[in-house]
């Protein structure tokens, strides 16, 4: 499970525990047994690059790799030989000192309040140096040491990713590297190249579902989770964010509009425009998430019809710029929402 942080959202929203205390992970086996086997075969990569969409647990794998490293620092150890998985005996005391930030051996690097108590933009320059101290003393507990950095997309550009390359470059001796990256083609080449990749896919949506459910406290059979795993694609931070309440409803209206095209209702379009307009961020980043998911479902229909593909295509173009543009400038988003839905019921006519 990855809580709101692992999608590029606040960390305290809704009060979800952060993935250093999220000890369940749901979906991603795959990924986890080739960690486990690569750990267990003494040959460990010291770098891994932990890729995949926001939202869908690449946090709370790295923190679960961690708690398995630190807590069995010799792979030739019987724990280490028989797991079938990264999970810990709960009476292991190492999760909860890392949920308490309080294990010496780990040293996690994501953005941090900066002097006005606002939270930056990146992980600074300063924040990557202290990877010198870091890694230049002993392991307090004679075993590895782990640097997660939670997103390697956040680093200051270029002097903080220049700073974490020159430690892969020349790795000490038992040190462990957990790169979170929501982009990973963005990131340096320099540094992709000496990473071992583990991406990860969108979760399945019974997986989402018990995701969101653990982390709402809620039953796997409540109908509102269920609506909104169905409709997170893959994402358990998106799935908790429209469990909420406006996020499940505001899609559910889109999704009636757009099911209505070519057909407009400009009573609707207001409402909606209205809802956008007094609403945070998050909900004008779902309204146009699901404008592009009803554009690549068209474009899936389009295989033979390259005049309709070339309308879809630059819808896409306009819906992106017009997205920016409204960000950036911090423009009403009515006018936008009239704007698209009218390209689109043109684009739906054709």
């Amino acid at each position: 499970m990855s809580r709101a942080k692992d999608d590029g959202e606040g960390e305290d929203d809704a009060g979800l525990p952060p993935p250093r205390e999220t000890v369940l992970l749901f979906g991603h086996h795959a990924a986890e047994q080739t960690f486990l086997a690569a750990f267990r075969s003494g040959r460990i990569p010291h770098a891994w690059l932990i890729g995949g969409e926001a939202g869908i647990g690449k946090a709370t794998l790295a923190y679960r790799i961690a708690r398995f490293v630190l807590a069995h620092p010799d792979p030739r150890q019987e724990a280490v030989k028989s797991a079938t998985s990264l999970a810990l005996d709960p009476a292991n005391p190492t999760p909860r000192r890392i949920a308490r930030n309080a294990h010496t051996d780990l040293l996690v690097l994501e953005r941090v309040p900066g002097d006005t108590g606002k939270m930056r933009t990146v992980i600074t320059v300063d924040q990557v140096r202290r990877l010198v101290s870091f890694f230049g003393s002993t392991a307090g507990e004679g075993g590895w040491r782990v640097c997660i950095v939670d997103s390697a997309d956040e680093l200051q550009h270029p002097q903080g990713a220049n700073a974490l390359l020159k430690m892969l470059e020349e790795p000490p001796p038992k040190s462990l590297f957990l790169l979170v990256s929501h982009a990973p083609g963005r990131l340096l080449p320099t540094i992709r190249s000496r990473c071992r990749r583990l991406d990860l896919k969108p979760l399945v949506e019974h997986d989402v579902m018990q995701a969101a459910a653990a982390a709402l406290g809620a039953n796997t059979d409540d109908p509102t989770i269920a609506k909104a795993a169905a409709a997170a694609g893959g994402s358990v931070a998106r799935a908790i964010a429209m469990a909420g309440g406006p996020m499940l409803v505001l899609r559910e209206e889109v999704a009636k509009l757009l099911k209505a095209l070519p057909a407009l209702d400009a009573g609707a379009l207001h409402a909606l425009g209205d809802q956008l307009d007094r609403g945070d961020r998050s909900l004008f980043d779902l309204f146009v998430g699901a404008i592009r998911d009803w554009l690549s479902g068209r474009l899936d229909t389009l295989a033979h019809d390259p005049a309709g593909l070339a309308r879809s295509a630059e819808l896409w173009d306009r819906l992106n710029t017009s997205a920016r543009d409204v960000a950036i400038y911090n423009l009403e988003r009515k006018p936008m929402v009239f704007a698209i839905f009218g390209l689109l019921a043109e684009a739906s006519r054709g």
